[in-house]
């Protein structure tokens, strides 16, 4: 076998492994969290002053994080769960506390 051909043999299995690590996301399914799309999540969030208040604060970390709307409202809830974050103001709004919003 040549040598190109084994590296190409080797990449093809490099991106195998790749696509197990997020399965592919559906209609209303969230695929799997990783703690690479949780910390892009939290950089996102701490760009827009750590809390969410309307479509203006999700859309931009829906697409600074690269996230679905769905992994988005997932990560949130995860921390709403956890208290890593809690809801203010009207109730609709949510300050995350955690990350680079930690107090």
């Amino acid at each position: 076998m040549s040598p190109m051909r084994s590296a190409l043999i080797g990449m093809m299995g490099l991106a195998a492994l790749a696509a197990c690590d997020v399965a592919p996301t559906g209609e209303g399914s969230t695929g799997v969290i990783t703690g690479e799309m949780r910390a892009d999540y939290l950089d996102a969030v701490a760009s827009v002053g750590c809390v969410l208040r309307d479509e203006r604060q999700y859309g931009a970390v829906d697409f600074q994080a690269g996230l679905s709307r769905e992994q988005t409202l997932a990560i949130t809830a995860n921390y709403l769960s956890r208290g890593k974050a809690e809801r203010v103001g009207d109730g609709n709004s949510i300050r995350i506390n955690t990350g680079p919003c930690a107090a």
